[in-house]
Parts: structure tokens; sequence; C-alpha cells
């Protein structure tokens, strides 16, 4: 994966940012998305697209990252936004927002995907990319590490919906659990009109 990223740099690019987010698909939380820059030489093992990564391993990698990374952001898009803007434009905003909480300016930012945001530094979408680029890869670990461990919270809140185990994911059980309980205020609720009729939606749970 290193080599894929090493094909870029050139004497105009020197500095490279990878990019990536956690959280499309969900029916509650937000998207997350992370910004990462290594320095040219800097190898960590392991890293690797995070759904590829049991849990234990991201979160080992996770803080191997942040320790080694030249710099790092992390963007955050709540689920009101999300419902807002859709969740494509929510998505490409948390990666905007990530590469902006970055120290240094990157001379080119590898996006996970087939779409880029607008940037005054130069973009470059790359299909499949948490699979063959080295910083892409290590930005979707610091993107879904973050976003589990918000889940994993807001689940001590929500304890019908399992947060804990499916991170809002569509479960059999999550979609059970929302049926039953109806939504709380951190569903996305354009996301649940398959799932509760319009009445259903407006009724919100708490706790």
């Amino acid at each position: 994966m290193k080599d894929f990223d090493n094909k870029f740099y050139s004497e105009q690019v020197k500095i490279i940012c990878g990019v990536d987010e956690a959280g499309r698909g969900p029916l509650a939380g937000p998207v997350v998305a992370a910004a990462v820059i290594f320095g040219n030489g800097k190898i960590i093992p392991g890293i690797n697209d995070s759904k590829k990564l049991d849990e234990k391993t991201r979160e080992r990698l996770f803080t191997e990252i942040v320790a080694n990374a030249v710099s790092f952001g992390i963007g955050i898009v709540d689920h009101t936004k999300i419902d807002e803007i859709n969740i494509l434009n929510a998505s490409l905003l948390a990666m905007k927002i990530a590469v902006e909480k970055l120290e240094i300016e990157p001379h080119l930012i590898l996006i996970d995907g087939n779409k880029t945001f607008p940037s005054s530094v130069q973009t470059r979408a790359i299909v499949k990319g948490d699979s063959k680029s080295y910083s892409i890869a290590a930005a979707s670990i610091l993107a879904k590490v973050t976003r589990d461990r918000i889940m994993k919270k807001e689940a001590e809140k929500f304890p019908h919906y399992s947060w804990h185990t499916n991170k809002g994911y569509p479960t059999k059980a999550h979609i059970k659990a929302i049926q039953k309980y109806g939504a709380c205020s951190l569903h996305r609720k354009t996301f649940l009109t398959r799932i509760l009729s319009k009445e259903e939606q407006l009724v919100l749970v708490e706790n």
C-alpha cells in the first residue's frame, strides 16, 4: 500500500494526505472523517482498510497512527446535518473539516471513493482507496475507531438499540428495536422512511 502512495510523490508533491470516512450506512449518529499525513518513509505494520481489521487491531493501530503521523485531523458531521444535506454531502463536508484541522497543508489529498470536495489543494479520488493507499487506509482506521467510540458512548444513553455492538448500522436487531420503541433523537430521520411511518418518526425516545 505504501508503494501506491509513493508513486504520487514528485518535485511538486512532497506532502500527501489520505482521507476517508466512516458511517455512511448507519441509521443513527454522525458521519466521521479523518485525514492523515505521514512522513515519506514512515511505515506502521498492519495498516489496512479498517473493514478488514478486527476491533482490537483497529484500536491498537489508532494509537500507533496518532503517535506517528506528522499530522492528522478528525471531522464530524452530526445526524441533523445529514438529514439536512444528505449523506453524500455530509460525508464530503466531514472530509473537508478533517483536512482543515491538519496542522500542515498537504500538496496532494488522496480521497477514498469517486467524489472530491472543494479545496485549494489538489485532490484525487481513489475508488477503493482504503484497500490501495496506505494513508487512506490509516484515515479509515481513525475515522472508524472515532465513530465507534461515539456510538458506544451514546449506547449508554439509548440502550434499546444495542449501539455498543451494531454501532447504529441497520442490523435486524436494530431495526426491530426501532419498530418496537420508536426512533430517538440521534436517529437519522431520512433513513427511517422504510421502517417507521411519518407519525411514528415524530415520536422520539429520549432514553
